[in-house]
C-alpha cells in the first residue's frame, strides 16, 4: 500500500502544470479572434492595448470596450497500444473575458494611455472519477487575469512606440485519485489548489508606411507566476494520514514571452489582409519545482524536467467591409505545440493545432459598435506515452469557442 501511495504522491505535484499551447488563449480582440488571432500590425480598436501597445497612439479619441467568450473543449483518450479503451472528457464550459479603455488625449493627440484587463492563459479538462487515468488526473483547471496599465507616444506619422506594465493573478485547481483504497474499496483522493501572482511587461513599435500598409513588432516579457501559499489536502485511509498531512506548498511557473511581428495590408477600398508570426519562448519550462511545507518519508520535495520547445505560430486573417455598417472577418492559424514526446499527460493534453476562424461587426449608430467572432481548434491525434505514470494513449482535442463583443467610443 505505502509503495502505491508513493508512487500517487510523486505523480500528482510534477503532472499538474504539464501545460501547452492549449493553455494559451489567443482571444484577447474579437476581430483579431475573426482574422486567425494575430493584431500586431492593424490598429482595430481598444484591444490593442493587448495585441500592441504602441497602437494606442493611433486611435481617435477614448474608447471602451469589452468581451466575453466562452470555450468549448473536448478531449478524446484511446488506450495504446491495443485501442481497445476510449474515453471522453467532459462537457465544460470556460469564459475568459476581456476589458479595455484607452486612447489618445489632448489636443495634438500624439499621447494615449489606457488600461487592460484580460485573459491570455487559462482552461481545462474534466475526467470522470473512474476512468483509466484517474490516478494522472481527474479534473483541472486554470485561470490568469492580467492588469495592463499602458501608455503610446506617436513619434511621427510613421512611427509610434508603447509600453504596458503587467500584474497578473491566477489560481489552480486539480484533482487527482490515490491508488489507495478504503474499507468500501473506494479511491483516496489528492486535492491541489493555490493562487498565484506575477510581474510583467509588454512592448511595442507600429509602422505606419502609409495609408494601406502597416508593420508591428511587440515583445510580451515572461511571467512568472508563483504559488507561495497553496494548499495540498489528501483523503486516505486513516492508517496513511501520517504520511500524507494535509500541508501547504509552493511552486512557480513561467508564461512565456511572446515576440510578434506583423504586416497588414488593404488590398483596396473594401478589403484589409493581416499576417501574423509569434514566436512563443515556452523553452523557459524546462523543470517544474515544488517545495511543501511539511514533509514526511512519502511526501517530499519534487524537481520534475519538462524540456518544452519555443514554438513559431503562424497567422492570417482578413477583413472586408461589406457596407458602411457590417464587416465580414475570416482566417486561419497553425499553432505548434511546446510538449515533447514522453510529457504529454491528460491534463491538457497538447498536438499542434489547425485553427479557423470567423466572425462579423456591425456598427448600429456613429459611436457603437457590436462585434462577434467564433473560433474552431483541432488538433493532431498524438500517441505518446507520460512516462512518470506510464500511461500510453491517442489524444485529440477539439473546441469551439464562440465570443460576442461591444466598444464605444468617446470622441
Amino acid at each position: 500500500m505505502k509503495k502505491h501511495a508513493l508512487l500517487a504522491t510523486s505523480m500528482l505535484f510534477p503532472a499538474v502544470m504539464s501545460l501547452g499551447a492549449g493553455y494559451q488563449l489567443n482571444l484577447q480582440g474579437l476581430r483579431q479572434l475573426a482574422m486567425g488571432g494575430g493584431g500586431a500590425a492593424w490598429v482595430w480598436d481598444a484591444s490593442t492595448i493587448f495585441y500592441n501597445p504602441a497602437g494606442l497612439s493611433r486611435m481617435d479619441g477614448i474608447q471602451a470596450y469589452g468581451s466575453a467568450l466562452f470555450i468549448m473543449p473536448s478531449t478524446k483518450y484511446i488506450q495504446q497500444p491495443t485501442g481497445g479503451y476510449s474515453y471522453t472528457s467532459k462537457e465544460q464550459t470556460f469564459v475568459p473575458f476581456n476589458v479595455y479603455v484607452g486612447g489618445t488625449v489632448g489636443k495634438q493627440k500624439r499621447l494615449g494611455v489606457g488600461l487592460g484587463v484580460y485573459t491570455p492563459f487559462g482552461s481545462g479538462l474534466k475526467w470522470d472519477d473512474d476512468w483509466t487515468g484517474r490516478y494522472v488526473n481527474q479534473s483541472i483547471k486554470l485561470q490568469s487575469i492580467f492588469f495592463q496599465p499602458t501608455v503610446s507616444y506617436r513619434v511621427s506619422d510613421i512611427v509610434s512606440v508603447g509600453a504596458g506594465f503587467v500584474y497578473a493573478t491566477g489560481n489552480v485547481d486539480l484533482r487527482q485519485a490515490l491508488p489507495v483504497q478504503d474499507q468500501t474499496g473506494a479511491d483516496g483522493e489528492a486535492e491541489l489548489k493555490g493562487n498565484a501572482n506575477g510581474l510583467g511587461y509588454n512592448l511595442g513599435v507600429h509602422i505606419q508606411a502609409n495609408s494601406n500598409l502597416q508593420f508591428g513588432l511587440t515583445y510580451r516579457s515572461e511571467v512568472k507566476m508563483k504559488v507561495n501559499s497553496g494548499n495540498a489536502t489528501f483523503n486516505v485511509p486513516t492508517s496513511l494520514s501520517s504520511e500524507f498531512p494535509n500541508t501547504g506548498f509552493s511552486t512557480s511557473l513561467p508564461l512565456p514571452q511572446v515576440l510578434s511581428v506583423g504586416v497588414g495590408y488593404r488590398i483596396c477600398e473594401r478589403l484589409v489582409l493581416t499576417a501574423n508570426f509569434d514566436l512563443v519562448g515556452w523553452k523557459s519550462y524546462d523543470t517544474l519545482r515544488f517545495d511543501y511545507d511539511q514533509q514526511t518519508a512519502q511526501l517530499q520535495n519534487t524537481r520534475t524536467p519538462r524540456l518544452y520547445k519555443n514554438t513559431l505560430a503562424m497567422r492570417a486573417g482578413a477583413n472586408y467591409k461589406i457596407c458602411k455598417s457590417f464587416n465580414l472577418m475570416a482566417g486561419i492559424a497553425y499553432d505548434p505545440s511546446p510538449v515533447r514526446d514522453g510529457y504529454v499527460s491528460p491534463e491538457l493534453p497538447d498536438a499542434n493545432r489547425l485553427v479557423l476562424t470567423g466572425g462579423l461587426s456591425y456598427k448600429p449608430a456613429k459611436k457603437l459598435t457590436i462585434l462577434a467572432a467564433v473560433e474552431y481548434v483541432t488538433s493532431e491525434k498524438r500517441n505518446s506515452t507520460f512516462i512518470p505514470a506510464g500511461l500510453s494513449g491517442q489524444y485529440q482535442t477539439k473546441a469551439i469557442t464562440p465570443g460576442i463583443g461591444v466598444s464605444y467610443d468617446f470622441k
